[in-house]
């Protein structure tokens, strides 16, 4: 049975499933619920329950059954749930394929860096008579790569902290001209969906980061299977196993990380309307993100 959220119960950690995550092996006490957002429906319900006996939210970003094209992921919307339901904590799990022959397919991707290749997405929640100027140099939240690079690694994985992910558009892959560019461009992996979630993240003022698990070498390497449907879910299949148990053993480390972070003030000088001339719907719209910044 779905349920209408209640505001009485805060869930303050949130792992987001891409492509061949669905579900969370090893969850307990499950409850689903319906979270409605003034940016319409999330992705799917949230999914409340226990996994390694701590408390988390698990959203399908492209809802169960992979229903959900990357340009039509509801970001603002699946964004604004998570922080009205108490988050404050992100952990995005998304596949990738790589862009260096050093980065194989069954590694994982710690990435500190985005280049967002996208063009027809909606980046912000701040519009209609309010602008935000936040900032993303660095777009991932530190501390919580940092975990999640020590799960993946203590789960028996290869990882790789550092490097830039690439956003296309999708939903088709790339040309090998394209690929090409984007390795002389030096950047490490290529996906479709951490932008504009890490932007809105931040907007929301909750800390967010990636856990890419690789599943081919996108279209450049001669040597390699090109990535396919077929190539890509067989990898991910492979993956399935170490991902998860990587994420088991991620919300097993984050209860002792700073609860505190930058990311979690952002706002704090990004607000640039007169507060007098912000119009009350849009106000009204977006009040659970600065309510208090607003005198």
């Amino acid at each position: 049975m779905v349920k209408a959220w209640l505001s009485g119960s805060k869930v303050d950690l949130a792992v987001i499933g891409g492509s061949g995550l669905y579900a969370m092996e090893g969850f307990e006490d499950v409850e689903s619920y319906r979270v409605e957002t003034p940016f319409g429906d999330p992705s799917d319900d949230i999914v409340v329950g226990r996994l390694a006996g701590r408390r988390l939210a698990f959203l399908a970003r492209h809802g169960r059954g992979h229903t959900i094209m990357p340009t039509d992921v509801n970001a603002r919307a699946n964004i604004y749930a998570l922080k009205k339901i108490g988050v404050k904590r992100i952990l995005s799990v998304s596949c990738c394929g790589s862009l260096k022959e050093s980065l194989e397919p069954g590694h994982m991707v710690v990435p500190d860096q985005i280049y967002d290749n996208t063009k027809k997405r909606t980046y912000t929640f701040f519009d209609q008579g309010l602008v935000a100027h936040v900032s993303v140099a660095d777009p991932f939240c530190a501390a919580t790569g940092r975990a999640a690079a020590q799960a993946a690694r203590a789960a028996g994985a290869e990882v790789h902290e550092g490097g830039t992910y690439v956003i296309i558009e999708g939903p088709r892959f790339s040309t090998k001209a394209e690929s090409n560019v984007f390795r002389h461009l030096n950047f490490d992996i290529i996906g479709m969906t951490a932008v504009p979630e890490a932007q809105l993240a931040r907007e929301a003022e909750i800390c967010y980061s990636v856990l890419a698990h690789i599943t081919d070498y996108d279209v450049w390497n001669e040597k390699a299977e090109t990535a396919t449907v077929d190539s890509v879910l067989r990898q991910l299949k492979a993956n399935t196993s170490l991902v998860n148990d990587a994420v088991r053993r991620f919300v097993q480390l984050v209860d002792d990380l700073e609860p505190s972070c930058a990311c979690q003030s952002s706002l704090a000088d990004a607000l640039i309307t007169d507060r007098t001339m912000i119009p009350p719907p849009t106000l009204e719209r977006v009040r659970l993100l600065v309510d208090k910044y607003i005198d």
